[in-house]
């Protein structure tokens, strides 16, 4: 086909433009056609597909209530926006390049604030970072430390992009699931029943092992580690001299008195742990994409060199911003005028509005312990309406999410998709929920499932 439109064009030009350009337009035709043949680097082969493309464009066509995309859909704090604003308004000079590896004033504090947390004296020239978002943080580490050939353990269900960033920094990605165990009778089901097997998490380490990715709290789960769990991975990561990724971008969203804490702050951990955060979960404030990394001296010069010869620096006027709010949150930090202990009070009563709610057609939600997410257990639907539309191949719950979308108007994201290929068929029987939301958005939702709940009593 490329060959014959090739040729068809040459003909039609020629008596235009003779035969010089004739032979340049050939060359042209020729080269693009050798380049497309070409184009993809080896490491895109498959990690090209994105679900969350799919189930976003498919919430377009729909009048949809939107609980799929983890994002208030409320203002920043007052503060916040200020900051921002004046960010943008007040010294010129924060529309120029600032300092490669981060705004001076932000990395003094996030050393600062940080260092406190986790019992260390950080320098903000060497062990902060900062990056576009905890995405260009996590980004950063992968290409900065895993080879061809290292292989990265993956707790699971684990954000989706962990593995193609293995991937693509030429990695083996290693997984090892969080599975559940049932809750006391009566009782509410709670992503604290979500354990790992110690002998298997064991097994998983070998002499090829460079890292291992832990998120907590856990997107989609919402598990917050307990130290118990974290002592667990960390005596691992010492015994193989295997590096933590730490991903905390959720540290703030705790609930119901459960405490995050940072395995960094463990004993021998500081040496070989990143630990990574995200100003938009901090301060709601998704949009701006400023995350950070912290870490040892030896190894954040590695991501540095990554950072200076790609992004190079990130845009001043957010950092400018960010600076200000962690400057007015350490006044407030651990009294109730802190907004890190006010949204999670907050978001808390929306997580047991949604149970609620949830709970009403016949879903059944998990008590989340942490971040923005719960996930409900959909077996009851599965049992009675098994055969869905969709291909035969495809996971339960990401027919079910689709189902949902079309005839009932609410976006739930599959939990599928946070599991590594063979493991998706073990668990399509969730789905997540965001319910960091607005007051009006959770009312809508309840609307939906009252029409929903009216409909099964018909």
């Amino acid at each position: 086909m490329f060959r014959s439109s090739a040729a068809i064009s040459v003909h039609l030009v020629w008596p235009l433009w003779g035969r010089k350009a004739g032979a340049s337009l050939t060359r042209c035709l020729h080269q693009t056609l050798t380049m497309a043949k070409q184009l993809p680097a080896r490491r895109l082969t498959g990690i090209d597909h994105n679900p969350w493309v799919e189930f976003v464009e498919l919430a377009k066509k729909y009048d949809v209530v939107n609980l799929g995309q983890g994002f208030p859909d409320f203002s920043p704090p007052d503060f916040a926006v200020q900051a921002f604003q004046q960010a943008v308004s007040g010294d010129f000079m924060l529309n120029q390049y600032t300092k490669a590896f981060g705004y001076p004033p932000l990395t003094k504090i996030l050393a600062s604030f940080f260092g406190k947390l986790l019992g260390q004296e950080l320098d903000p020239l060497k062990n902060v970072l900062v990056t576009v978002g905890a995405y260009g943080a996590l980004f950063t580490a992968f290409q900065a430390l895993v080879d061809e050939g290292d292989e990265v353990i993956i707790i699971e269900p684990a954000f989706d992009c962990y593995e193609p960033m293995t991937l693509m920094a030429g990695g083996r990605p290693v997984f090892v699931s969080l599975r559940p165990s049932p809750a006391p009778k009566g009782q509410l089901e709670s992503t604290n029943d979500w354990r790992l097997d110690p002998t298997e998490l064991a097994s998983k380490f070998t002499p090829r092992t460079k890292a291992l990715v832990l998120n907590t709290p856990n997107n989609p789960l919402g598990k917050v580690f307990s130290k118990t769990e974290l002592e667990l991975v960390a005596d691992l990561c010492r015994q193989h001299d295997v590096l933590c990724i730490s991903d905390e971008v959720y540290q703030w969203m705790v609930y119901d008195g459960h405490q995050h804490i940072s395995i960094a702050s463990l004993p021998g951990m500081w040496g070989r742990t990143l630990t990574i955060g995200s100003a938009g979960k901090s301060f709601s404030a998704t949009g701006w994409k400023v995350g950070w990394v912290l870490g040892p001296d030896n190894i954040m010069k590695h991501l540095q060199t990554v950072h200076q010869n790609s992004v190079f620096h990130c845009p001043t006027q957010g950092q400018a911003a960010v600076a200000r709010c962690f400057e007015r949150e350490q006044q407030h930090f651990g009294q109730p005028s802190s907004y890190f202990l006010q949204l999670p009070q907050a978001m808390q009563r929306h997580r047991d509005h949604m149970i609620r709610s949830l709970q009403l057609v016949g879903l059944k939600p998990l008590q989340s312990q942490g971040s923005y997410f719960l996930i409900a257990d959909i077996s009851g639907f599965k049992s009675k309406m098994p055969d869905l539309p969709g291909a035969a191949d495809e996971p339960y719950d990401r027919r079910f999410a689709k189902w949902m979308i079309k005839t009932k108007g609410l976006v739930a994201i599959p939990v599928s998709i946070f599991f590594s290929q063979p493991h998706q068929k073990d668990f399509d029987h969730y789905v997540r929920f965001c319910f960091v939301k607005d007051e009006a958005t959770l009312q809508a939702m309840d609307e939906r499932l009252q029409k929903w709940k009216r409909e099964l009593q018909a």
